[in-house]
């Protein structure tokens, strides 16, 4: 699909000349320690437990240098939460399931470079010209317009938002509101991580119409209910997306689904590499030996290493702890046992007999339609989809329903959503449901309020065994996948550290407040007795 053929498509930002890798120029360059360009001939080896971003991440950097790679990806498909596979509907069809859609935001500094090692121009990409979000009283906002440098984006999207006006803004308590206005790592997390999300907006009187903006937008995007989120990870996304960055709140999809298009040029990358990927082939256990070498225990294989990367989702990392007695140290231990992970979500993909009305977004959030979290019609973006449209005469759309109820029949549910989608776009009720498929999933990290100390960071104490993940520290304001690649990164680099190799360099949006009267104000309000 060219990107003229839909009025919601264009190209996705493209990397501009100069050192800063997007359009802000107050991006911040992380520099890897110095060193030698790459390890000696059968220098050392590494197994990267999970083929995730994280791990792939990891992998790609320390293969680029020389460092013989094994992965070990539990699943039959790389790409952990952004993973797909083959399915057959029933009109005969072959289709790609995965487990939902993603944006891939340009703040993405870190992700985006990973990807360029396949696709340089990142052509595989294609921007979304708006994401709504769709009230239940008819309102509805749109980010199309903003402004993308702060503060106009602010000022911009005050202006034309039906549910955030200036009478709103200035209801608001200017005091508690100073936290929004110079956000650093670990400083926010210093401040807020024992306040919720909830408790946060209410402190600052965000208004009661506008609290979709953010727990839909951000606290959502965690899987979570705004109660049980820690408010630092909620004004750390106003910053990386709204207040701290120019990229802009706008963001771009894959053309294909997600091997297609990432996974499988990838994995071709790193065999060329000499990178040995073994899916379906879980880890159970790592053992230290001696003072320099790691076991890996996968199936009834044994395997020692110089160095292991874990890169798994949060139950992975607790059960490869659980069952490694030796690894790093029991107070590291126990942290990791008491991480804990989101509830429930679902995602419903329906190939229908019609197609959705010409003007329906690609991606549309939504408010007060229960269970609906946002509606995705991927064949306005996505080729296989389109393709298949094309061929039926239908389309193919994606529902989510974020935190779900653990004690919630699950079938209920499924139906709820449908009924829910004709009630958001009322021609779908005359489509047919030509295939369904319904996918439930409870493995996203829970950033619970006083929860970040025990979070692990990259590195572990053991100089041998780093992690990488979602759920890791790293010292930089990203989140999201982009916290995936990073700290992937992070790990590679940390392991390089002890040969003496150059790691890699990374980016972050900016790292403190873009306004010198905001960070003053936000300081003052800091040394302020009584203030959040």
């Amino acid at each position: 699909m060219a990107d003229g053929d839909h009025p919601h498509l264009r190209r996705p930002g493209r990397r501009v000349s100069g050192a800063v890798p997007g359009r802000d120029r107050r991006a911040r360059r992380v520099e890897a320690r110095g060193g030698r360009p790459r390890v000696e001939r059968d220098g050392p080896r590494v197994a990267v437990v999970g083929g995730g971003i994280a791990g792939l991440s990891a992998a790609t950097v320390l293969a680029e240098r020389g460092v013989r790679v094994v992965v070990f990806e539990r699943d039959a498909q790389l790409g952990g939460r952004l993973a797909g596979w083959g399915t057959r509907l029933a009109d005969g069809s072959e289709a790609t399931m995965s487990r939902g859609f993603h944006a891939f935001f340009r703040q993405y500094y870190n992700l985006r470079a990973l990807l360029r090692r396949t696709d340089p121009g990142l052509h595989g990409l294609t921007g979304l010209a708006d994401y709504p979000l769709r009230h239940r009283d008819g309102g509805q906002d749109s980010f199309a317009r903003v402004p993308r440098t702060p503060p106009l984006s602010a000022l911009g999207f005050v202006a034309q938002s039906p549910s955030f006006g200036w009478r709103d803004l200035g209801r608001m308590n200017p005091r508690a509101a100073l936290p929004l206005l110079d956000v650093g790592v670990p400083g926010v997390y210093e401040a807020l991580d024992g306040v919720s999300a909830s408790e946060f907006l209410a402190s600052i009187r965000f208004p009661e119409a506008a609290h979709h903006l953010a727990f839909e937008v951000f606290s959502r995007s965690f899987f979570a209910d705004p109660a049980t989120l820690s408010a630092a990870e909620l004004v750390l996304m106003f910053h990386i997306y709204f207040l701290g960055s120019s990229e802009g709140l706008l963001f771009d999809v894959p053309r294909e689904p997600f091997p297609q298009a990432l996974w499988d040029p990838l994995a071709r990358y790193l065999g060329g590499l000499g990178v040995d990927v073994r899916t379906g082939t879980p880890v159970r256990e790592v053992r230290p030996v001696g003072e320099d070498r790691v076991e890996v225990v996968a199936g009834a294989a044994v395997e020692q290493f110089d160095g292991v990367v874990l890169a798994l989702d949060t139950a992975g990392l607790r059960a490869v702890a659980g069952a490694s007695p030796r690894l790093v140290g029991p107070a590291w231990r126990a942290s990791v046992a008491r991480l804990r992970t989101a509830p429930p979500f679902l995602v419903s993909r329906l190939w229908l007999s019609r197609p959705v009305a010409g003007g329906r977004h690609g991606f549309l959030g939504t408010s007060g339609f229960g269970d609906l979290d946002n509606v995705s019609v991927l064949d306005r973006w996505e080729g296989e989809a389109h393709r298949w449209a094309l061929r039926s005469g239908g389309s193919v759309v994606e529902l989510h329903a974020y935190a779900v109820d653990p004690a919630e029949r699950r079938g209920d549910v499924e139906e709820r959503l449908v009924g829910r989608l004709r009630e958001v776009y009322p021609e779908t009720v005359h489509a047919a449901v030509v295939d369904v498929r319904h996918e439930w999933r409870e493995d996203c990290p829970l950033f619970t309020v006083g929860g970040y100390r025990d979070r692990p960071g990259v590195r572990t104490g053991d100089a041998r065994v780093v992690v990488a993940g979602d759920l890791v520290r790293t010292g930089l304001p990203v989140a999201l996948m982009e916290r995936a690649a990073t700290s992937g990164f992070l790990a590679a680099n940390a392991l390089l550290e002890r040969w003496g190799v150059r790691g890699e360099t990374l980016w972050t949006v900016p790292d403190r407040g873009r306004s010198a009267a905001g960070r003053l104000l936000a300081g003052l309000g800091r040394r302020t007795p009584g203030m959040p």
